[in-house]
């Protein structure tokens, strides 16, 4: 898929113009080893045929005009007209002055013919006076939009730039037509109307308006038209508070009815029969189609977080995910898809504010995803909403918020163009953002548009923001209003009426006056799933899809034929002839083969390879993301194989598994959490046949990534009604390796749940989190994530030690048709009279504790029994695994069982604070008064020692403490 690129041999910049020619191809910088794996998309890149002979000889005779010429496009930028309000300061900029390349006949003419790019009028002639070379660098470069892309390292970009705005008319009104500027207009004008509406019917409402940034409405509208007109099909819009309701009731036809019900405390949807939480005011969402040209394009503005920039790597993995499906859908149909590219269908647009685009570590995280193999979406717009350069965030000043020139420079760290245009200027707006498409468009990489405007009522509108700035706010105050400067120049050249352009306010005010009337009466739709999300439900009513017949509807029969999981094991290690591995790994091939043909000793690699390959045969792609996943941080996985002689790269499971419909994603990362973590939540909410698995080095390095844990992952659901099946594999456990490598931090994950601390007839909780023990456990859990028809985020934590662990493997007859995830592993001994103590248990701790039951000779007299999933608590299976144990001690004159919760983790950790009330529930159903005694490390501030010696003596304490006494 993507895997050929487009026969480019001549780059067409304007139907006008007379470009140099550039020849496409991909450029290997460096061969990467996994470079030929599905999914491994490289960014596009040009190598530029030379200056003809004659170019190059005036290039040298004129040096000091290259020199100029360069300062100007350099430079200019410097010295532009980007400021509104025209508060920031400008000292003169001395390399634009034609004198210090010892340029000082201003009549003196020159040839320049490979030096400016000027389009049809170097056909006319090629000499030109110095005065007329200044005139026109200087109307190009120096004026309300200015440019930053001579720093870019791509010679091919650099000349691309300066072609295109230099073989244009310097006139930037030029083909602006009757019908664009009344477009413009109309949006302004909704805008200003809808701030004021909703400024004198709820004076006390924070709506985050737009009044002073309306330029933003007509950027995003020609930006949409840019696309549709390219056939572009779908936009990914991510965007913060700041104008978000403008954009909704102005430009994507989301109802004002059901904007004002809202306000008013009403829910923005229902759903039958559940409650949710909805969000506040400056989340809402639309998905409308808009037509263009005759064109329809699908806007999706993504639901996102108070948390600045959070929603960036969303939107970058649906994008992405989106460009699968579209391909997906064209396979089915028996369409070819060998010419698309990722980007041809499908824009990522990401709006900003300056403050967090400057401030907010994911955005650099987010940029850094943009041009890597499994992570590109074909280029991404980005516009930050720059309320003026002196300010920031609330009313900060610049100088005390950022360490660069302009917010926009962090952007320079992937090597990306930027566009400053003043926001007081709608054409040169949509002109800058016209050029930042044809530049995504055709080179698939990111472009900054940094729109500078300013606010008109600070921060939001119950602020004062002159309490900190009042020289700015004086002059915001006095000046009129972007819209009635547009409005009153259109008036004066005559494109339009003044009494028609009072129709258009008074007409939208009468509409939204219309929709407040009827919000009183407004009933939010029900929520229905569409599209690919049919298979599923709202509340997941538990109905498998099996292998076989019929089954429980509680246990999901994830059980998969024996001769299917010998396939597919036999596939994840085979490799073409004369494929030479590396001699280590012989070994790990015979075991797999061995254990399969033997249906013993399967281990958890195995167990994960069965599941994967499984599911690819029924059609569900898995992608799993994290840093080196593809051989896996503990050297276990292998899913990838490279030939130690050419470093040719194979991943068996879609080189040898036939019949498969599905693809395995591997998907290695850059080292980031959140970013990653936020993409492949993204690419979650795409696709529900999609297995998306994030990896974590260990386990607590997903603290880098909390806040998507914490604001989309554990609460999407519940605020937007979106579901998402991906999975976290945190690895977990105590083994010495010192405070930071040894908990996934359970206890966070399990206080996000919601979990009832009593038995309920029905609950849909938010997240699962499971402690499996044996690869059978997790090949199940795998499975039923797509098995089941709803999807939930499953959280593992994951082993490390157990991962080559004999004693925790599994049979091959644990994963066979009948068979499923066991919420709670029973002990193997049958209970007997004999019983003391009931130890329960979650995780690696079992096989120490077994271990030493064993030694002890105490098999008749301790039970262990292991909750394999924390949440949702299983109330009914644990209960009736333990009620045999109550019945006996209600039965029996002598001393009753003891009760005891054994962890390895710190008291204040792991997940004790999540079972205790739980167990109590449980055994207080079956008449236990005996309340379950603790036995584990103290209280700590950290997961574990960092000193060998002492992590040692507190793991004999723990393991000893469970059968002290007996």
């Amino acid at each position: 898929m993507y895997s050929r690129t487009r026969d480019l041999s001549v780059l067409r910049l304007l139907a006008r113009s007379n470009p140099p020619k550039l020849e496409g191809r991909v450029v290997v910088l460096k061969r990467s080893y996994h470079d030929e794996s599905y999914g491994f998309r490289k960014t596009r890149e040009f190598t530029m045929l030379d200056y003809t002979s004659e170019q190059l000889s005036n290039r040298v005779t004129s040096a000091p005009l290259l020199r100029y010429a360069d300062a100007l496009r350099t430079h200019g930028h410097r010295a532009a007209s980007i400021d509104p309000l025209d508060l920031l300061r400008r000292e003169r900029v001395a390399a634009l002055d034609p004198a210090r390349y010892g340029l000082s006949d201003a009549q003196e003419r020159y040839d320049v013919n490979g030096i400016l790019w000027t389009g049809q009028c170097q056909t006319k002639r090629k000499q030109w006076t110095l005065d007329e070379i200044t005139q026109f660098l200087n109307t190009v470069y120096v004026g309300r939009i200015a440019y930053e892309y001579m720093d870019l390292p791509s010679k091919t970009e650099r000349l691309w730039f300066a072609h295109l705005l230099e073989s244009q008319s310097v006139d930037a009104t030029h083909d602006v037509t009757v019908e664009r500027k009344q477009r413009i207009h109309q949006l302004l004008a909704r805008s200003e109307v809808f701030d004021t509406f909703l400024q004198a019917k709820f004076p006390n409402l924070k709506r985050y308006g737009l009044e002073g940034g309306e330029s933003m409405l007509p950027a995003l509208d020609a930006l949409f038209g840019a696309a549709a007109r390219t056939d572009t099909t779908h936009v990914i819009l991510a965007m913060p508070h700041r104008g978000r309701l403008n954009l909704l009731t102005g430009l994507l036809e989301y109802d004002p009815a059901a904007l004002f019900h809202k306000i008013k405390g009403g829910a923005e949807a229902s759903v039958e029969g559940e409650e949710v939480s909805g969000d506040v005011l400056s989340h809402l969402v639309a998905s409308p189609t808009l037509t263009y040209a005759g064109k329809d394009i699908k806007i999706s503005l993504l639901p996102n977080p108070s948390h600045l920039e959070a929603v960036n790597p969303v939107a970058l993995g649906k994008a992405r995910a989106k460009q699968y499906s579209l391909l997906k859908a064209l396979e089915k149909g028996g369409a070819g898809v060998e010419g698309c590219m990722l980007g041809d269908k499908v824009m990522c647009v990401q709006l900003h504010g300056d403050a967090s685009f400057t401030g907010q570590g994911v955005v650099m995280e987010t940029l850094g995803l943009s041009n890597l193999p499994h992570y590109t979406s074909g280029g991404s717009v980005h516009i930050v909403v720059n309320f003026t350069l002196r300010s920031i965030g609330y009313t900060t000043p610049a100088s005390s918020a950022r360490s660069s020139m302009y917010c926009s420079d962090i952007a320079k760290m992937i090597n990306c163009p930027v566009l400053h245009v003043n926001g007081d200027h709608p054409e040169d707006v949509v002109r800058a953002v016209e050029i930042a498409f044809k530049y995504r468009n055709y080179f698939r990489k990111d472009i900054v548009v940094d729109l500078i405007v300013y606010r008109r009522w600070g921060h939001n509108e119950l602020d004062e923001p002159a309490f900190t700035q009042p020289l700015m706010y004086q002059k915001i105050r006095s000046r009129q209003s972007v819209p009635g400067l547009y409005e009153d120049k259109l008036v004066m050249d005559g494109t339009m009426m003044k009494d028609a352009a009072l129709s258009i306010r008074t007409s939208y005010k009468a509409t939204l006056a219309d929709a407040l009337a009827a919000s009183s009466s407004y009933v939010p739709p029900t929520v229905k799933l569409e599209g690919q999300w049919k298979v599923t439900r709202v509340n997941g009513e538990d109905v498998p899809m099996v292998w076989h017949g019929s089954v429980d509807a509680r246990t999901f029969d994830t059980g998969v034929p024996a001769d299917v999981l010998r396939k597919v094991g036999q596939g994840s290690v085979s490799v073409p002839q004369g494929f030479e591995i590396h001699p280590r790994l012989q070994r790990h091939v015979k075991n797999r083969i061995a254990s399969l043909e033997s249906g013993e000793g399967v281990d958890w690699a195995s167990a994960e390879a069965l599941a994967f390959g499984s599911l690819m045969l029924e059609g569900c792609d898995v992608r799993i993301a994290g840093q080196d996943v593809g051989r896996g941080t503990f050297s276990h996985r292998h899913a990838m194989l490279v030939d130690q002689k050419t470093e040719g790269v194979i991943v068996p499971l879609n080189h040898a598994l036939s019949g498969a419909v599905g693809k395995l994603e591997l998907a290695n990362s850059s080292l980031s959490e959140m970013a990653v973590l936020g993409f492949e939540y993204g690419a979650s909410w795409e696709r529900p046949n999609l297995l998306p698995i994030w990896e974590a080095q260990f386990g607590d390095f997903f603290n880098g990534a909390q806040v998507i844990i914490d604001t989309f992952i554990s609460s999407a659901e519940s605020k937007w009604l979106r579901q998402s099946g991906i999975v976290l594999l945190l690895p977990h456990g105590l083994d010495g390796a010192g405070p930071e490598h040894s908990s996934s931090r359970i206890e966070r994950m399990l206080q996000l749940t919601n979990d009832p601390y009593t038995p309920q007839t029905r609950a849909n909780i938010n997240m699962h989190v499971v402690f499996p023990t044996t690869p059978a456990q997790y090949f199940h859990l795998l499975r039923r994530q797509i098995q089941r028809n709803y999807r939930k985020p499953l959280v593992v934590a994951a082993p490390k030690g157990l991962l080559r662990l004999p004693a925790a493997s599994s049979r091959l007859a644990d994963m066979l048709p009948g068979t499923h995830f066991q919420r709670v592993l029973p002990d193997a001994h049958v209970p007997t009279e004999k019983i003391e103590r009931v130890v329960l248990l979650s995780g690696k701790l079992y096989y120490d504790l077994a271990k030493e039951r064993s030694a002890r000779g105490l098999e008749d007299r301790v039970a262990l029994i292991r909750i394999e999933e924390l949440a949702p608590f299983p109330f009914a299976a644990l209960g009736d695994i333990l009620k045999p144990y109550a019945d006996i001690a209600q039965n029996r004159n002598t001393a009753e069982i003891e009760w005891v919760w054994v962890q390895e983790e710190p008291r204040n950790q792991g997940a004790w604070g999540h079972v205790k009330d739980r167990l109590g529930s449980v055994l207080s159903g079956l008449g236990v008064r005996r309340e379950v005694r603790y036995v584990g490390r103290r209280e700590d501030v950290v997961p574990a020692t960092g000193i060998g010696k002492v992590y040692q003596t507190q793991q004999r304490a723990v393991v000893e403490g469970a059968f002290a006494g007996l």
